[in-house]
């Protein structure tokens, strides 16, 4: 077999097998975003002042990130959010830190009056990320914290 021949083969070869590779990544599902560090903090008012709720995730997914809902409840209430309910829960506000991971935080003032009207005790976070590629995350228990007045 000529050299010309060999190295001709050798070249169909890599080129079929990296159309092949191509057209399987275009035909695979869109993944799943990850939730990593999840937090929440409960800051009950004081003196004058409002007290604060902030709850913060990293969210990363290989399309970027779409954005991040997420529900806030008592864990007395034996409430069970499904994916769907999340669906049009509270928005996140999401910052980018690369073109894959994006820093998701909300955060509310709690007045005096607020904080009279809910229940004392464990409460815990549900989260539901979307990536670029429509693909989501649900995350029924992403983070618990504890409400004290």
């Amino acid at each position: 077999m000529s050299k010309r021949i060999l190295f001709s083969s050798l070249i169909g070869a890599v080129a079929l097998g990296a159309v092949a590779s191509g057209s399987f990544a275009l035909a695979s599902p869109p993944t799943e975003p990850t939730l990593e560090h999840s937090s929440a903090h409960y800051a009950a008012p004081s003196g004058g002042s409002a007290g604060s709720f902030t709850y913060t995730v990293d969210v990363s997914d290989d399309s970027g990130v779409r954005g991040l809902k997420f529900l806030a409840w008592p864990a007395s209430s034996k409430l069970n959010p499904t994916e769907a309910e999340l669906r049009s829960a509270e928005s996140a506000k999401c910052r980018s830190t690369s073109d894959e991971t994006a820093r998701c935080t909300y955060t509310l003032k709690v007045t005096k009056r607020d904080a009279a009207d809910l229940p004392k005790g464990t409460w815990y976070v549900s989260a539901l990320a979307t990536a670029a590629d429509g693909g989501t995350a649900f995350v029924a228990r992403a983070a618990t914290f504890d409400l004290t007045r």
